[in-house]
């Protein structure tokens, strides 16, 4: 069964930085696409950024710059690195294993606030 646990969200000051886990199994992470996804109240959900087995990245113009995915594939785990956090950035963020049918983690709430 696949299984996607994230964790490493909470509440940081604007400018500050998270980094957020997920830990995989069930799933052949190293040949998998993985990808964090973002909700927030009132908006349509957003692919942040996700990375392929072959480690290529792309991020949402949002977040260019200032966040960093990256796995490590003798770990099963995916990251995303958040840093200079705004407002904004507010939501729930998923990970997800992007394939024929996409599987969610629980998702973990990141809170941007002064």
């Amino acid at each position: 069964q696949v299984q996607l646990v994230e964790s490493g969200g909470g509440l940081v000051q604007p400018g500050g930085s998270l980094r957020l886990s997920c830990a995989a199994s069930g799933i052949a992470f190293s040949r998998a696409t993985m990808g964090w996804y973002r909700r927030a109240p009132g908006k349509q959900r957003e692919l942040v950024a996700h990375i392929t087995g072959g480690g290529s990245t792309n991020y949402a113009h949002s977040v260019k710059g200032r966040f960093t995915i990256s796995r490590d594939n003798a770990k099963f785990t995916v990251y995303l690195q958040m840093n200079s956090l705004k407002f904004e950035d507010t939501a729930v963020y998923f990970c997800t294993y992007i394939s024929s049918r996409d599987y969610w983690g629980q998702g973990t709430q990141v809170t941007v606030s002064s």
